[in-house]
C-alpha cells in the first residue's frame, strides 16, 4: 500500500506478502489468501487496487495460480466497491525505472529510492507489489508533461517508454495477453 501525493511523491503505507502451505488443498490455499486480502482491504481502505496483468508464457500452472489469486483479490475489491486496475509487468517497470525490461534488482532499487526507504522491501515480491502501486498511481493521476519541472527523471523516462509501448502494443499479435 502506498500513499501518493498530488506532486507524485509516494510514501509507504504498508507492505506484506501472503503465502500458503503447498500441503493445503487449492481451495484452502485460496481461502488463506482471501482472508489476508480482506484484512488488508478493511485495515487500509484503499481508493483503488492495482493487479499485475497475467501473461501466458511457458509455465501454464504458474499462470493459472496467479490468475486464481488475482480473481480472489478482484472479488474482495468488488465486494467493497474498490475499483481494480491491471498493468503488465513491462508497464510497471517502465513507470518506476524508465525501462520496460528492467530487472528485479533495478525495480527494487527504484522502489526503495522512490519511497525513501532505508532498506529494500523484502521479499522481492513486496518490492514488485509496491512498484505496481506506484506505477498505477502515476499512470492514473493528473497528467504531467515529460518536460514538466514537477516530474522526476524516472517519470519523464516512464512517459517516453509508455508512448513507445503504445506503438509496440498496436503491432503485437492478438491473444498474447489476457484482457
Amino acid at each position: 500500500m502506498v500513499d501518493v501525493a498530488p506532486n507524485r511523491t509516494a510514501t509507504l503505507a504498508g507492505v506484506g506478502v501472503v503465502g500458503s502451505s503447498h500441503e493445503l488443498t487449492l481451495d484452502a490455499r485460496l481461502l488463506v489468501i482471501a482472508e489476508a486480502v480482506d484484512q488488508w482491504l478493511d485495515a487500509f481502505k484503499p481508493d483503488v487496487l492495482a493487479i499485475e496483468r497475467v501473461f501466458a508464457q511457458t509455465n501454464l500452472s504458474t499462470v493459472m495460480g496467479v490468475a486464481q489469486v488475482s480473481g480472489v483479490v478482484m472479488v474482495a475489491a468488488a465486494r467493497r466497491g474498490i475499483p481494480v486496475a491491471m498493468h503488465t509487468p513491462s508497464e510497471v517497470k517502465a513507470a518506476v525505472t524508465g525501462n520496460g525490461r528492467a530487472d528485479k534488482a533495478l525495480v527494487t532499487a527504484m522502489v526503495t529510492r522512490l519511497l525513501r526507504l532505508d532498506e529494500p522491501p523484502r521479499p522481492a515480491d513486496a518490492a514488485d507489489a509496491l512498484a505496481l502501486a506506484i506505477a498505477h498511481a502515476w499512470r492514473s493521476g493528473a497528467a504531467f508533461s515529460a518536460g514538466s519541472e514537477s516530474s522526476t527523471p524516472a517519470q519523464q523516462l516512464w512517459r517516453a517508454a509508455e508512448t513507445k509501448s503504445k506503438v509496440t502494443k498496436n503491432k503485437e499479435k492478438p491473444g498474447n495477453a489476457w484482457h
